[in-house]
């Protein structure tokens, strides 16, 4: 199967309704993340197909389950899973919030080749960042902790918003340990296409 394949079946299976533009430009994400990954080792993943199902899909399996207009991707990395949010819904407005200088600048340089008007990059350490307004949605795949990506994320969340953790595994233990004024609203078994892995979508929210 070739990686187009891949991602309209896999899109399909998620219940994503995206046009022939939206799919070339997530490949053309693809294709970026290849070519910066030879010099800048973007991430581990290094089959083009493995970042369609690892990276994309990934990513794309939680959009069903998110609400608001505003979204800030915490640790976004290579660009996960803002950029392909952000290209499944035009009408967000995305923020990549990423610390690493390197990994600034590819988001920086994906943002102009793949056309973002929604998405803005901030290079900028979490705990010392002062955007300018609060997010509808909080999410990041980078964290390894729940209670830590509460401690430096959680003021970003607007009243009303959600703060979300992608995860493998359920974190039952992760789970007991959420401080106030954080509630967990629901934990969402993903299914992701061809990936074969447990992956779960944590949702905090403030009382």
């Amino acid at each position: 199967m070739t990686i187009k394949a891949a991602l309209a079946a896999g899109t399909e299976a998620l219940h994503l309704d995206l046009d022939a533009a939206t799919h070339e430009k997530l490949l053309q994400y693809v294709a970026l993340i290849d070519k910066w990954n030879r010099v800048y080792n973007l991430t581990a993943v290094r089959a083009r197909e493995q970042m369609v199902t690892q990276h994309l899909l990934d990513s794309l399996a939680v959009a069903p389950h998110l609400s608001g207009t505003t979204l800030l991707d915490v640790g976004s990395g290579a660009g996960l899973p803002g950029i392909p949010l952000a290209l499944a819904r035009p009408a967000w407005r995305v923020t990549l919030l990423e610390s690493n200088q390197k990994k600034s600048a590819f988001l920086q340089q994906a943002v102009i080749e793949l056309a973002l008007a929604n998405v803005e990059v901030a290079h900028a350490r979490v705990e010392e960042w002062v955007p300018a307004h609060a997010y509808d949605v909080v999410i990041s795949r980078a964290f390894s902790d729940l209670a830590e990506f509460m401690q430096l994320a959680g003021r970003h969340v607007a009243p009303g918003g959600m703060l979300a953790a992608m995860k493998g595994a359920y974190p039952a233990d992760e789970l007991a340990r959420v401080p106030a004024p954080f509630r967990t609203a629901a934990v969402i078994p993903l299914e992701v296409p061809g990936l074969g892995a447990e992956r779960h979508l944590v949702v905090l929210r403030k009382d």
